[in-house]
């Protein structure tokens, strides 16, 4: 207490995290041996046999790995440890930012950083493979995701997710780190920012929240508001801001007009090329008939946004510019990744085979939902071309995947593929229309050749400006600065 008689700031900030701690285990820890080391830790009382409170002597590990000290590392002239870095996702899926979570995580651990994931939500058989490489814990998966039928509230619910994973982490985790990686959802930001010794934070901005989403009445607008707001406010508050690429970059200065003072890096994604080169592909007979010798291929969640009626659209135009022999020999697969638990996926998938079948497709289509990186591999391996649908993709690693694999890539011209796909080089940039896709189609189908040349054009493109080694510099140099 202050000679004033009032009591500091800090102190009231102290006591209101250590009560907000307790409280959370509590309802979370009905084991009574667990709570009382709660109790212990929180109120900083010493554990017996622990140097300061609420940790374990020296040389004792911790429950779920205990963050031994890194190798030391070179960190911008200073000799010492190397950072221990937390990420911080709200749902561990197969989609493209799951994809750059884990290649992040895999590249500053291949640097030396302690690394660990946090999530809401993960099923190691719904994941990628790499997943089970790295040391993956999840918090708050009994809180809802939706806040009823059409996935209604998802984004405040998002944030209830994200804002108590932060709490568990920062509370009950008993983790040690120095710098916490966090994208898509901002919300968590503010509690590592008001913890006692505050955190640097990373947030990597795939693309604005509040762009996603339509408003088309006023309750929705209504609600979107405050969500917006603390999406906007809370990105602000991020000692690091990274985009996955210009156009995020541009479109990031032009939405949040209260960070015009911010100009956030770009950092590309990149490929953990090791899985690529050290599969085996698989032969496609069971999924395409052997008659078949033009393979499309698209690969795409099952979301409308990603615009996937395109690729189905392109077929049935493409079988009117073709003769009936070059027809027959013509297959699209349509693969992407599929949750049960997103009823947008459901009905949309639903919504493809009903045009497949209204279209007379039904044989030379094939669906794919949630496939394994292997099959990947081999869809990339085997297709003549890559069918990349979405209109202003933020980045789009699919297309980067695609050349990586020598497969050339058809896709719209804006958005992030205008960065990684060289027109009539590494493939084709066209209108988001059937009539533009499908006379680039027909150009493999009357020149194969063409997959040769613009398969190994591609493959250098990658090498060259979208490499691993490249992305895990940048991405090191980037964490090690904030703890200058």
């Amino acid at each position: 207490m202050s000679p004033t008689g009032k009591v500091p700031p800090s102190q009231t900030r102290n006591f209101l995290r250590q009560l907000l701690g307790y409280h959370i285990f509590v309802l979370m820890c009905p084991n009574g041996r667990t709570r009382s080391r709660a109790e212990s830790v929180l109120i900083g009382q010493r554990e017996p046999g622990a140097g300061r409170a609420g940790r374990p002597p020296s040389g004792a590990g911790r429950s779920q790995g205990f963050r031994a000290m890194a190798p030391k590392q070179d960190r911008g002239g200073e000799s010492g440890p190397a950072p221990s870095v937390l990420f911080l996702h709200p749902d561990l899926g197969v989609g493209g930012a799951e994809r750059l979570v884990l290649d992040a995580a895999l590249a500053l651990q291949a640097r030396g950083c302690s690394v660990k994931i946090w999530t809401a939500h993960y099923d190691p058989g719904h994941c990628f493979a790499e997943s089970r490489e790295l040391p993956v814990r999840c918090a708050g998966d009994w809180l809802p995701r939706s806040l009823g039928w059409g996935g209604r509230g998802a984004a405040i619910c998002a944030y209830v997710r994200m804002v108590f994973l932060a709490l568990y982490v920062l509370f009950l985790a008993d983790e040690e780190f120095d710098v916490v990686v966090c994208d898509q959802v901002s919300a968590c930001i503010p509690v590592f920012k008001l913890a006692r010794r505050p955190k640097k934070i990373l947030f990597y901005c795939h693309f604005p929240d509040l762009l996603l989403t339509r408003r088309d009445s006023f309750l929705k607008r209504l609600y979107r508001a405050p969500i917006d707001w603390i999406e906007e406010y809370t990105t602000g508050m991020a000692d690091c801001i990274l985009v996955n690429s210009q156009f995020t970059a541009a479109i990031f200065k032009e939405t949040f007009k209260s960070l015009s003072h911010r100009d956030p890096d770009v950092l590309y994604p990149s490929l953990h090329v090791t899985s690529f080169d050290s599969t085996v592909p698989e032969k496609l007979d069971n999924l395409v008939p052997k008659e078949k010798e033009f393979l499309f291929l698209s690969i795409n969640r099952y979301e409308r946004k990603k615009n996937l009626t395109l690729a189905l659209q392109t077929l049935v135009q493409l079988r009117a510019r073709l003769t009936s022999q070059d027809w027959e020999r013509v297959h699209l697969i349509v693969a992407g990744g599929y949750d049960e638990r997103v009823l947008e996926n459901v009905e949309h998938y639903q919504e493809l085979k009903e045009m497949v079948q209204q279209s007379d497709l039904g044989g030379f289509v094939t669906f794919l939902r949630s496939f394994s990186d292997k099959q990947k591999i081999s869809l990339l391996h085997n297709c003549t071309c890559v069918l990349y649908t979405p209109v202003n993709e933020h980045f789009g690693i699919v297309p980067v995947e695609a050349m990586y694999m020598q497969c050339p890539v058809i896709a719209v011209n804006s958005g992030g593929p205008l960065e990684s796909v060289i027109h009539s080089v590494t493939g084709f940039l066209c209108e988001p229309d059937p009539v533009h896709f499908s006379e680039a189609i027909e150009k493999f189908i009357r020149d194969p050749s063409l997959k040769t040349t613009m398969g190994l054009a591609g493959r250098a493109r990658v090498k060259e400006k979208f490499s691993s080694e490249a992305f895990t510099e940048q991405l090191y140099q980037y964490v090690t600065k904030l703890l200058v």
